[in-house]
């Protein structure tokens, strides 16, 4: 099953890369307490997601922190190294980058895809998503192959 608007955000193992290594971080526990702005990619350095997803809520960071969004973060099925390599590459700071290394984070939301057939193996389907307290206030799950709704434009557009 998908998760909806109204939905608790599940519990399920994310990992965060630290100046001083790997940090556990529990989903819903992460999303406590505050409003974040969420969005996943396919992978890090696919050509839509460098170019265009990250890029767009980098540019927007501040707009959606002033529509009242605490932090920023993307999730992906990629280790903590990548996306934490990803990151300095980008110059992502104002990005919190999760990492769901075996995909049970995408598995517990109903968002993985098979991306076998591209030689990507169990991934994450593009979507994006703001989560207030734990609960999902908005959704946006992009068609295969698109990227329209889960664009920090869009996003802007629906808080």
């Amino acid at each position: 099953m998908t998760i909806n608007v109204g939905d608790t955000v599940p519990a399920a193992k994310l990992t965060k890369l630290t100046p001083d290594g790997m940090e556990p971080v529990d989903a819903a526990e992460y999303f406590k307490g505050r409003k974040v702005a969420l969005f996943a990619v396919p992978g890090a350095f696919t050509p839509t997601c460098s170019a265009k997803h990250l890029p767009g809520y980098l540019e927007k960071a501040e707009e959606l922190k002033a529509h009242g969004i605490d932090e920023i973060a993307c999730t992906s099925v990629n280790d903590p190294f990548v996306l934490g390599a990803w990151s300095k590459q980008t110059n992502a700071d104002g990005v919190t980058m999760l990492a769901d290394g075996n995909g049970d984070f995408a598995e517990a939301l109903g968002l993985a895809m098979d991306g076998t057939k591209f030689g990507m193996g169990k991934r994450s389907q593009r979507y994006s998503m703001v989560v207030d307290d734990g609960v999902v206030t908005q959704i946006n799950v992009e068609a295969p192959g698109e990227f329209k709704v889960s664009s920090a434009e869009h996003m802007l557009g629906k808080l």
